[in-house]
């Protein structure tokens, strides 16, 4: 894929993430600079932490024009927001954008520094769930990572999705899209359908007493 498409999809997956962020703003009744502060650490968050574990200059050092479209959103936020909501659970759509967008960039980056598929699929999904992660915490609300539904399967998803198809074929486009469209899947139905994971379920009394 070509540099500056990557690059377009970049400040996209930026955008979506700050206007989660943004949400979380609003909801809280935020002044201005928090709502700065929301957008940026969410649309940001997961890059970061992708290049520091990747020891490559961090991303919106090397190009302030993604801290421009943090601002950006951040003034935008600021006078939509309640349109926004008025969208219906917005948040929650945004997020699965920007988790299916950055599963695919996180790992994208990573193969074209050298790394190995393993370490591709491992930066899809802390650049895909990191900001969220953060933006929740700090927010106190209940991350999407404690739920049963699926949040780090769809990264995870689209990271192996993207990194294996490209592997096999040496299509970027292809495998871009499939690894978007597998984590898009995966969280959507969680989303619309209530999709979970089967979780872990201790042993009833009598089967410990057997193991015993």
């Amino acid at each position: 894929m070509h540099s500056e498409i990557w690059q377009y999809l970049d400040f996209f997956g930026v955008a979506v993430f700050a206007v989660t962020g943004g949400l979380v703003a609003a909801r809280l009744r935020q002044d201005f600079i928090a709502f700065l502060f929301f957008c940026s650490l969410t649309g940001i968050g997961g890059g970061t932490l992708r290049d520091t574990l990747l020891d490559v200059p961090v991303f919106w050092i090397e190009d302030e024009s993604y801290l421009y479209v943090c601002v950006a959103v951040s003034i935008a936020m600021w006078f939509i927001a309640h349109k926004v909501e008025a969208w219906g659970r917005p948040l929650r759509w945004l997020d699965a954008i920007g988790v299916a967008s950055y599963s695919v960039m996180g790992a994208a980056k990573a193969i074209s520094l050298g790394d190995t598929a393993a370490v591709a699929v491992l930066m899809g999904v802390a650049t895909a769930t990191f900001g969220g992660i953060l933006r929740d915490i700090i927010a106190g609300q209940p991350s999407a990572l404690l739920q049963r539904e699926i949040y780090l399967a769809a990264a995870l998803a689209g990271a192996i999705t993207y990194t294996s198809t490209l592997m096999a074929t040496g299509e970027s486009n292809l495998a871009a899209a499939l690894g978007f469209a597998a984590a898009m899947i995966l969280r959507g139905g969680a989303i619309a359908k209530d999709w979970y994971l089967p979780s872990y379920t201790p042993p009833k009394k009598n089967d410990m007493d057997e193991l015993d």
